[in-house]
């Protein structure tokens, strides 16, 4: 939309500002009421949301007036605007940011009504429910004795499972076991089957000891002789 020009122009934006500014007023007078009731619904009405959007609108549409307004101004020489003209932009800007705080202050203070009436909702859901709950005694304490049930039949459960465990890794040794006593007789059969094959056994563990004697001979002598030239 094109910005009016002189003063004509001047006027009809100064007259559509104010009465903006009017109608604003009253709706932050309906809109301030939503924070002052005392059971505030758990969600925003649609009424409130109805009135918040209309709000931001007008304040929007206020914000375009008033940039038009300014833009007239500035388009003006010095000589044609007057100090009125400018004394009247001021004025309006500065209401349209005091409008804007208060609808900031009052959204936050409905929040916070809400915020604490919900809060206050649930502690008195709690409270109902320990009162029923404790309501019965006889089917409280049944209630409980079968949770401690439940625990400890899911403690013996467990304990079975490491119990099965514990079994079969038994089982696994005595088979491992077995297979190796198997071989060892499969072992002692061949070599008692083939001839001679005992004689070699015999002598390579002659050899072996006998290697193993004559290395820790030598260890023990080398050992000596650094410590007599230490």
């Amino acid at each position: 939309m094109a910005t009016p020009t002189g003063n004509q122009g001047w006027a009809q934006l100064r007259q559509q500002a104010r009465s903006l500014e009017s109608q604003t007023d009253t709706l932050f007078h309906t809109y301030s009421q939503f924070s002052q009731v005392s059971n505030i619904p758990s969600k925003p009405t649609p009424e409130e949301r109805e009135t918040e959007a209309k709000l931001e609108e007008l304040l929007d549409k206020r914000e375009t007036v008033v940039g038009q307004l300014g833009r007239l101004l500035d388009s003006e020489s010095a000589l044609t605007s007057s100090a009125l003209k400018q004394n009247n932009l001021s004025l309006l800007r500065e209401k349209l940011a005091e409008h804007r705080r208060d609808l900031r202050r009052i959204k936050s203070s409905i929040a916070e009504q809400r915020q604490r009436a919900n809060l206050l909702a649930n502690v008195r859901s709690d409270i109902d429910a320990y009162r029923a709950n404790n309501a019965n005694p006889e089917a409280a304490e049944a209630d409980y004795m079968l949770d401690e049930r439940r625990r400890v039949d899911e403690s013996h459960n467990m304990i079975d499972g490491v119990l099965s465990q514990a079994y079969a890794t038994q089982e696994s040794f005595a088979l491992q076991r077995e297979t190796l006593s198997s071989i060892n007789r499969r072992i002692t059969l061949a070599a008692s089957q083939v001839p001679g094959l005992n004689t070699i056994i015999g002598k390579i563990s002659a050899r072996k000891r006998r290697d193993g004697i004559i290395m820790g001979s030598f260890i023990a002598f080398c050992f000596l002789i650094f410590w007599w030239f230490l």
